[in-house]
């Protein structure tokens, strides 16, 4: 199975712009071969917390009409995608979800990331529960940035007999890249990691979006400064 990451500069707030962007992603990516695109964090909106915080208009759900674009075109390309947006839960405050379209456009799960860093514990709550789906008999698992420095998710993940692990993100600083291979290889997965490229609310990212076996060999690698896809196919069977 191919599996994609999707690297760009989402427009502030701009989410029906940034969903069309996505849209045109699956679509490259699906023309490519790939089953799954995955996109990093918070790129529906870009990484804007004083706009998200400021202007409800910006939480989506998953079946708001600005997300049709990306179902669509996973409709029409019978792929998934992997959609990291702020979105509404039950309580007061918002959550950093991640929405995943299956191949028929329907909505396979949603994950809420469970461990915000420094100033997204004023604007979002935090999730209590795993995410997992499962495309053509594998198993994924989900996290969100933060989550990745916590490794008993990938542990749990691992457990719960997932195949590979999707890292929505956004880094800056190449340092933090390291606990990616770190995850793949410590726990037997393969990881994905998406991340943006340029600048996304007070980051500059620095793309580098990949792909790791489960012995922690990169085999797949974007580059730092450019928008793009980076694919790589993961073995979709276990050999024991």
């Amino acid at each position: 199975m191919i599996i994609a990451a999707a690297q760009f500069r989402p427009e502030p707030g701009a989410v029906e712009a940034n969903a069309h962007q996505m849209a045109d992603f699956v679509r490259e990516a699906a023309g490519r071969g790939a089953r799954v695109t995955v996109f990093g964090e918070l790129t529906l909106s870009g990484y804007e917390l004083g706009l998200l915080a400021e202007d409800p208009t910006l939480l989506v759900t998953p079946d708001d009409p600005r997300l049709e674009p990306v179902v669509a075109a996973c409709r029409e390309t019978a792929t998934a995608a992997v959609l990291n947006c702020a979105a509404h839960t039950e309580g007061e405050l918002p959550a950093i979800t991640t929405f995943v379209f299956g191949p028929g456009g329907e909505l396979l799960t949603r994950y809420d990331k469970q461990h915000l860093h420094g100033v997204e514990n004023e604007v979002f709550a935090a999730g209590a529960v795993d995410g997992r789906f499962e495309l053509d008999g594998v198993r994924f698992a989900l996290a969100t940035c933060f989550d990745n420095s916590f490794p008993e998710l990938a542990e749990r993940a691992a457990a719960a007999d997932c195949r590979v692990y999707l890292a929505s993100s956004l880094h800056d600083e190449l340092d933090r890249l390291e606990v990616y291979p770190a995850r793949a290889r410590d726990h037997g997965l393969y990881v994905v990691f998406a991340n943006h490229v340029g600048q996304s609310g007070p980051y500059a990212a620095c793309g580098l979006s990949g792909l790791w076996g489960p012995d922690g060999t990169a085999l797949a690698s974007a580059t730092p400064d450019t928008a793009c896809l980076v694919l790589g196919e993961v073995a979709t069977a276990v050999t024991r």
